[in-house]
């Protein structure tokens, strides 16, 4: 018996296809719509994934704590006084009741408003009221009792967490990306912090409409969505844009098998200090030219002595601008023109695409700095990220424009079937690789192609469809 779609048609029978069809380089639509697929997720990914929940610059201090999402099951970020983060299950033991209902807050610990129940900051059970009467009973321990504690990792002062014991540790999860991530997010001794709380709003499209363009570092959709900023020379000139090419499209998608990218962008310093100039420079003369974005000179000096030359050649000629990990994160890093135009800023920032439902997502922005940034620098970025990124930035009001339509346009009973009902990932450069690349991944040199999106449906058809392991 065919089982019921939650937009009124009808699935395939089970085994008719794959979601993710390996030989035709397609995904079936059915990942967008199915209510039975949206509860494999639940089972099958986020319960297993490493998920980013936030920057460890959000809870500095003993008792901090911030309010998140893994998948849809509400948790609490915190610190404890000997400063290790915990990431504990916003449930109650007793009876389920969400121990925590603030956003963010210090505090020493929690207490259940439905009974009483006190847990520490660390999720321990501390007491109960009338304990004499023993109210929990005596079938499990305290210790038992205390609040369910996710696994947690950090890399960069980015907070990982994950629920599956028997998951490989986030070094592996990460595996390779972990390079590309450290040249985006960790270039200075002190590292970089948040700029505020998130943003958050909602958009009518899948989850995995987001997490695939930005983990798939897809830029051949920039000249088309995003054509206004050519047209403001913002992006570049609309001159630049050919039937056969285009300089912003040019660069390497680096892709990984944990389903991982980035998109590599080379610089151009020719227009600065000319052609001949340009190619007797040195890297670190380069990296001096043009720091990389939200870095001053002073960082730029410190950075030299932090990286080999292999990761600096990168960053001066080809730096990751965008990307993600999968399942659900986008990173950005590039230059952006300060509103006064005069100035050159920086959007700097994470994204999660938290699942509300198959047809809607939660978008969460963060904006970061470095923090021995100057104070003048930090409000120049945090004006240019909100003019480029986040709810009304002008890049991803446009994106967000594009998933609400494509949701609702695979819902027509026609739209769902044969050739449309699919979506196509066919132009692939694979793998090829200059001569001077030291990272890992496989790098994809060349016009930006769907090789990177692509590395995250491989993944998600793995992990839904086949061996995780």
């Amino acid at each position: 018996m065919d089982l019921p779609r939650g937009h009124g048609g009808y699935r395939p029978q089970p085994g008719s296809g794959p979601l993710v069809d390996l030989e035709r380089l397609e995904v079936s639509a059915e990942v967008l719509l199915d209510p039975e697929i949206y509860e494999r997720e639940r089972d099958l990914l986020w319960k297993k994934s490493w998920l980013l929940l936030g920057h460890d610059s959000e809870i500095p201090n003993a008792g901090d704590h911030v309010s998140r999402y893994m998948g849809e099951d509400m948790v609490i970020v915190t610190r404890d006084r000997s400063g290790a983060i915990h990431v504990l299950l916003n449930s109650c033991t007793h009876r389920g009741m969400t121990v925590c209902r603030s956003e963010m807050g210090n505090s020493p610990g929690f207490v259940c408003p439905y009974h009483g129940w006190t847990f520490g900051i660390d999720g321990k059970l501390r007491g109960m009221p009338v304990a004499a009467q023993k109210m929990a009973g005596e079938q499990l321990t305290k210790e038992e009792l205390g609040l369910k504690r996710a696994r947690v990792g950090t890399h960069c002062g980015m907070i990982f967490a994950t629920f599956d014991e028997e998951a490989p540790s986030l070094e592996e999860w990460l595996g390779d990306a972990a390079w590309y991530l450290t040249l985006m997010f960790g270039r200075s001794k002190n590292g970089m912090e948040v700029l505020g709380p998130p943003q958050r709003w909602v958009i009518e499209g899948n989850w995995k409409l987001a997490a695939e363009q930005f983990v798939g570092g897809d830029s051949y959709h920039i000249y088309s969505l995003h054509r206004s900023l050519f047209e403001m020379a913002t992006l570049g000139n609309v001159t630049d844009i050919k039937p056969d090419d285009a300089p912003a499209g040019m660069g390497a998608d680096v892709a990984f098998p944990q389903g991982h990218s980035f998109r590599c962008t080379p610089t151009d310093f020719s227009p600065i200090f000319g052609k001949d100039r340009a190619a007797t420079m040195t890297t670190q003369d380069k990296l001096r030219a043009l720091p990389p974005p939200g870095m001053t000179p002073e960082l730029v000096e410190e950075m030299l002595g932090r990286f080999d030359e292999d990761q600096l050649r990168l960053l001066a000629d080809m730096p990751p601008i965008v990307g993600g990990l999968f399942p659900n994160v986008g990173t950005h890093s590039f230059h952006f023109v300060h509103p006064d135009g005069g100035l050159l800023g920086a959007a700097h920032g994470l994204h999660v695409f938290v699942p509300r439902g198959p047809g809607k997502v939660e978008w969460w922005n963060w904006q970061l700095v470095e923090k021995d940034a100057p104070e003048e620098l930090k409000d120049r970025i945090a004006e240019t990220c909100t003019l480029a990124t986040g709810p009304t930035g002008l890049l991803e009001a446009d994106d967000g424009e594009c998933w609400p339509f494509m949701q609702r346009a695979a819902q027509g009973g026609v739209a769902a079937d044969g050739v449309t009902g699919t979506i196509k990932y066919h132009a692939q450069l694979g793998e090829i690789r200059p001569d001077w690349w030291r990272g890992g991944g496989t790098v994809s040199a060349g016009f930006s192609k769907d090789d990177g999106q692509w590395a995250f449906w491989r993944r998600y058809g793995e992990m839904i469809e086949g061996d995780i392991r």
